[in-house]
C-alpha cells in the first residue's frame, strides 16, 4: 500500500521500503499527517504502522463519502492528549454525521464499508385491458387483461363455446356492456391478440400440479356478515316457501298409456302442463321475494324472469331427482319415470336433463344453496335487452359471495364446490337453450294451444328462433335463447 507522498525517501526507519512514496498527484491524503506519521522519532512500532494504515484508510472512506476528500486538513494526534485525530473544526460528533446509519465509535471497517439500503422498487403497473378497458389484472394468454376477461375467454376456448351475435356482430365492448354480447366479447378477445394456445398450456400446467395444489389448500374460516345473513335467510325462506322439499311431499305415480317412448302421451302432457303452469307462478313468487329484484324497473323484471324461468324450473325438477329408482318428482307429489316424462313432452330434452340431475348429486346441494343458485340464475345482468344492467349485476354480487360463504362454511374441506356451483349454471343456459327449440315442436305436436302462462313466458320465441336457423349451439356459456 503507498501512503507517503514526499519525492525523497523517508530517514532509515528500517520499515521504510514497506512505504515507497507516491507522486503529489497519486496521494491519497494531506501531505500533514504523512509527515508527522513517518518522520517522527523514534521509529514507530509494527503496532503504529497498523493503526495507521488503519487511520489512513478510515480517513478516505469518510472524506469520499463525505465530499470532504481533498479538501479539509486533518489535526495529528496530541501526545498526551485522549483528543482523537478528525477533521479541523469538527468535534467526535460531527464527525459522526458523515459515518453509515449510527455506527459507534469503534465500529468496525466492514461497518463503514456497508451498501446503503436500497429503495423499494415502484409497484408494477399494466396498460388498461385490451378487451374492455377495465382495470387489467396483468398479462394473461399474451396480452394485458382484467380477470373478467380472462376468465371469459379461457371458459370460452376450454369448452369450445359457440355464441350468437342478436344484433350486427359489432357490439361495443366496454366495462358495461361487456356481458351482455358473449360472441363479439369473444371476437375482440382474438381481434386484440389472446392466444388459445397459452390456454391449452395453461390448462395442462395445471392438471399436473392439481393433486399438489390441492394438498397446499389453507383451510380458511368464512363468516357470513349480518347483511349477508339477513339475505340467505330471505332467500332460504322463499325457496322453502315456493318448493317444498321431497320429504314433505306425498309421491304418487300415474298410469302411463305407453312403457315405452313415443312422441307425446297427451295424457301427461296435459298433468305436465297443468304443474308447469303452478310452477311458473311459484318462481313468480319467488323473484319477488329476492332482495333487491322488486326495486328494478317493470320491464327489467320481465325481462329476467322470462330469460331465467326455465332454467329455475329445470334446477328445481333436477334435486327431486331420485338415482335408485330413475324417477323425479313434481310440486305436487306425482312421480314420473324417465320414459313417462319423455313422453309428457321433454322428448328429446330428457337424457340431458337427467344427466344433469346426476352431476348436482355430488355437490350435495341442501334447499340453501339450492335457493341462492335459483336467485343468481334470476338476477343476472348479461340477459339480453335489459335497461340497467349495471343494477342487476349490484343485485348479484351479495347473492355470489353469500354462496361462495355459505358453501365453504358448510363444507371447509372442500373449497373448490363454490365454482363447481357456479358451472352449473353454463349447463343450465345449455339445457334451457335445447328446452326453447323443444317448446317451439311442442306447438305443433299438441292439439290445442299452449296454456296462456307458457305462452306468455316464451313468447316471440319463434321469432328468435328463425334467426337463429344456421347457428349450431353446442354450449352455451352467459346467454340464454329465452333472452327477449
Amino acid at each position: 500500500m503507498h501512503c507517503g507522498i514526499h519525492q525523497t525517501p523517508p530517514p532509515k526507519l528500517g520499515w521504510a521500503p514497506l512505504f515507497s512514496p507516491l507522486p503529489p498527484s497519486k496521494s491519497l491524503t494531506p501531505p500533514c499527517h504523512t509527515h508527522f506519521l513517518f518522520l517522527q522519532t523514534p521509529p514507530l512500532c509494527l503496532s503504529s504502522v497498523s493503526w495507521a494504515c488503519g487511520m489512513l484508510r478510515h480517513c478516505f472512506v469518510l472524506g469520499e463519502r463525505s465530499g470532504l476528500m481533498g479538501v479539509s486538513s486533518f489535526d495529528p494526534p496530541i501526545p498526551g492528549s485522549t483528543r482523537g485525530h478528525g477533521f479541523k473544526g469538527m468535534e467526535r460528533s460531527d464527525f459522526s454525521r458523515f459515518s453509515v446509519g449510527s455506527q459507534s465509535s469503534n465500529s468496525s471497517s466492514d461497518d463503514l464499508f456497508a451498501s446503503p439500503t436500497s429503495p423499494p422498487p415502484p409497484p408494477r403497473t399494466y396498460k388498461p385491458c385490451f378487451v374492455c378497458q377495465d382495470k387489467s389484472s396483468g398479462y394473461h394468454y399474451g396480452v394485458s387483461a382484467c380477470e373478467g376477461c380472462k376468465g371469459f375467454f379461457r371458459r370460452s376456448v376450454q369448452k369450445n363455446m359457440v355464441y350468437t351475435c342478436h344484433r350486427d356482430r359489432n357490439c361495443i365492448i366496454n366495462k358495461i356492456t361487456r356481458n351482455r354480447c358473449q360472441y363479439c366479447r369473444l371476437q375482440r378477445c382474438f381481434a386484440v391478440g389472446m392466444s388459445k394456445e397459452s390456454v391449452r398450456n395453461d390448462r395442462n400446467n395445471k392438471r399436473k400440479g392439481k393433486k399438489e395444489a390441492v394438498k397446499m389448500t389453507i383451510m380458511e374460516t368464512y363468516e357470513l356478515t349480518a347483511e349477508l345473513g339477513l339475505i340467505v335467510e330471505k332467500i332460504c325462506r322463499a325457496h322453502r316457501d315456493t318448493f317444498p322439499s321431497l320429504c314433505q311431499l306425498g309421491k304418487y305415480t300415474t298410469a302411463s298409456t305407453s312403457d315405452h317412448r313415443i312422441q307425446l302421451d297427451l295424457g301427461l302432457w296435459d298433468k305436465f302442463s297443468e304443474l308447469a303452469t303452478k310452477c311458473i307462478i311459484k318462481v313468480v313468487e319467488f323473484a319477488k321475494r329476492v332482495p333487491g329484484f322488486t326495486g328494478l324497473t317493470i320491464a327489467d323484471q320481465i325481462t329476467l324472469l322470462k330469460a331465467a324461468c326455465l332454467d329455475i324450473l329445470i334446477l328445481r325438477i333436477c334435486t327431486r331427482y331420485t338415482p335408485d329408482k330413475d324417477t323425479m318428482t313434481f310440486s305436487d307429489g306425482l312421480t314420473l319415470t324417465r320414459t313417462q316424462i319423455h313422453n309428457a313432452g321433454f322428448g328429446p330434452l330428457t337424457d340431458q336433463v337427467f344427466t344433469f340431475a346426476g352431476q348436482l348429486l355430488p355437490l350435495e346441494m341442501d334447499e340453501t344453496e339450492s335457493g341462492l343458485l335459483s336467485a343468481i340464475c334470476l338476477v343476472s345482468g348479461d340477459r339480453q335487452d335489459l335497461e340497467e344492467p349495471s343494477k342487476v349485476e349490484v343485485l348479484q354480487e351479495p347473492l355470489l359471495e353469500a354462496l361462495k360463504i355459505y358453501s365453504r362454511k358448510r363444507r371447509p374441506s372442500m373449497p373448490l364446490m363454490f365454482p363447481k356451483a357456479l358451472m352449473k349454471i353454463t349447463d343450465l343456459r345449455s339445457i334451457s337453450a335445447k328446452g326453447a327449440e323443444r317448446v317451439v315442436t311442442l306447438r305443433m305436436e299438441i292439439p290445442g294451444s299452449m296454456p296462456p302462462l307458457i305462452e306468455e313466458m316464451l313468447e316471440d320465441l319463434q321469432n328468435l328462433e328463425k334467426q337463429q336457423k344456421s347457428v349450431t349451439i353446442q354450449h352455451m356459456h352467459s346467454s340464454s335463447t329465452f333472452s327477449l
